[in-house]
């Protein structure tokens, strides 16, 4: 008999096999079980069939046993990968604290679901253009490929943080942190 995979199915697997701490995805490879009916909106939101998860305990859960795989989100438990859809990234990283100043500053950014990380080697800070507006969209690096988008109002304090530096030959505006710029846009396509 199959088995068809539930968000409460997965959520108790979880809760499981995360009473010790971090689970330890990156060694867990079970069977493709299929597709559930979950989605990450750009915001953040955590949806199953088409409703918002409200319970935030449960998005940090779920969170918590998310993999990227080729260009695709599973969630994953010791027994069990599920395929999900996400429309950016998974995570958004709602807020940084700046400790220091210039070239040894320090950022640590917060995500949606309570994950902190240094941006600096391992956890770098990557923008994008729509290259039909040339709008940016700000990612930050949160772990095994999986990115947290910067939200808005944390993108305009971090622009305010960057200075002009020759990186890799060119003249970029952009950010320090741990010892390492992070380019944002090249200082010519300023306006």
């Amino acid at each position: 008999m199959i088995v068809k995979p539930s968000a409460e199915g997965l959520a108790a697997s979880a809760q499981a096999a995360t009473q010790k701490g971090p689970p330890p995805v990156h060694l867990w490879n079970p069977p493709f079980c299929g597709d559930i009916d979950m989605r990450i909106a750009r915001d953040g939101t955590w949806f199953y069939q088409g409703s918002p998860i409200g319970r935030a305990p449960l998005v940090k859960l779920f969170s918590g046993i998310l993999k990227r795989e080729g260009g695709k989100y599973f969630l994953v438990t010791p027994v069990e990968k599920v395929g999900i859809t996400v429309d950016d990234a998974p995570f958004v990283a709602t807020d940084f604290d700046v400790d220091g100043a210039g070239r040894d500053q320090v950022l640590t950014f917060t995500t949606h679901v309570g994950d902190s990380v240094v941006a600096g080697e391992g956890h770098d800070i990557r923008v994008t253009r729509d290259a039909t507006t040339g709008e940016p969209a700000p990612y930050i690096h949160i772990r095994a490929g999986l990115e947290a988008l910067i939200d808005r109002k944390s993108f305009y304090r971090l622009v305010d943080l960057c200075v002009h530096e020759d990186y890799q030959g060119k003249d970029w505006f952009g950010v320090w942190s741990s010892g390492r710029f992070f380019p944002v846009i090249p200082s010519g396509d300023l306006t």
